[in-house]
């Protein structure tokens, strides 16, 4: 199976008054093609640093980012550009994520102005192509993000992402922000435009049931490091990092592995 993106020994460290923050420490590992990786850990743990810093919005302290053939950490600004326009971000708040003066329309038309190879019925034709896609109705282009409810904000946040047709998408905790029901619509839509369009996802969140939903392997990270990584049904049958077996009292492991803490 082809890998569309590689991560090697991957660090990002952030300076503060007391030192480094290790945010991101020495990661390794890849995702196959079509495939969703779900990254799960506790608040503060650098899954999201590590999210960003896959497709560049944070620059990497050391380590190398392979994707579809180039290390992304070493390319030109305009070579990078034009990487960027296979790899895409859906963030967490889509009421933060999105500019307040633009309309739906505008938000999801910029991305194809941007990349400057779109004709101007190219873009229109696209934008349209693409509402419909993700199910926002067409008499809600004129709307701002005030006038709508966090479902059709994410579902524009979600179109934006996919305007240009990437093939990487990391998705940071784009649920978490939403209704309960409003969630299980979002993740069914994304599971169905990754079927259409053969995406490849990571997915980052905190929530245990909805990596369990949607993904085909999960990595768990822990103070910057990635400690433990196994297909859905594996990790779920059998964790081993106390964070999993300890962590999470709404869930019942199987003990079928034992682990004496030892204290000091």
């Amino acid at each position: 199976m082809e890998k569309i993106i590689e991560v090697h020994h991957l660090k990002k460290y952030f300076k503060t008054p007391r030192g480094l923050l290790h945010a991101v420490d020495d990661v390794s590992f890849s995702i196959e093609k079509g495939k969703t990786v779900g990254i799960v850990g506790e608040s503060g743990c650098g899954k999201s640093t590590l999210g960003r810093t896959m497709i560049h919005l944070l620059e990497s302290t050391e380590g190398k980012i392979i994707f579809k053939g180039e290390d992304i950490t070493r390319v030109s600004t305009r070579k990078l550009r034009e990487l960027r326009e296979n790899m895409q971000i859906i963030f967490q708040d889509p009421f933060s994520s999105l500019n307040p003066r633009m309309t739906a329309i505008e938000t999801i038309r910029e991305p194809l102005q941007l990349a400057e190879h779109y004709s101007a019925a190219e873009i229109e034709t696209e934008t349209a192509k693409i509402m419909e896609t993700v199910g926002i109705d067409k008499r809600l282009g004129n709307s701002y993000p005030h006038e709508l409810d966090g479902g059709r904000r994410q579902r524009i946040g979600i179109a934006r992402a996919l305007a240009l047709n990437p093939d990487f998408v990391v998705c940071d905790e784009p649920v978490s922000a939403l209704d309960v029901s409003i969630q299980a619509q979002i993740l069914n839509l994304m599971q169905d435009l990754q079927e259409e369009r053969k995406l490849t996802y990571v997915f980052i969140t905190h929530d245990l049931s909805v990596v369990r939903y949607i993904s085909d392997e999960i990595c768990v990270m822990y103070l910057g490091q990635m400690v433990e990584r196994a297909a859905t049904k594996e990790l779920f049958r059998n964790p081993v990092h106390p964070l999993l077996r300890h962590c999470y009292p709404l869930y019942r492991y199987p003990i079928s592995m034992q682990r004496e803490i030892l204290s000091n």
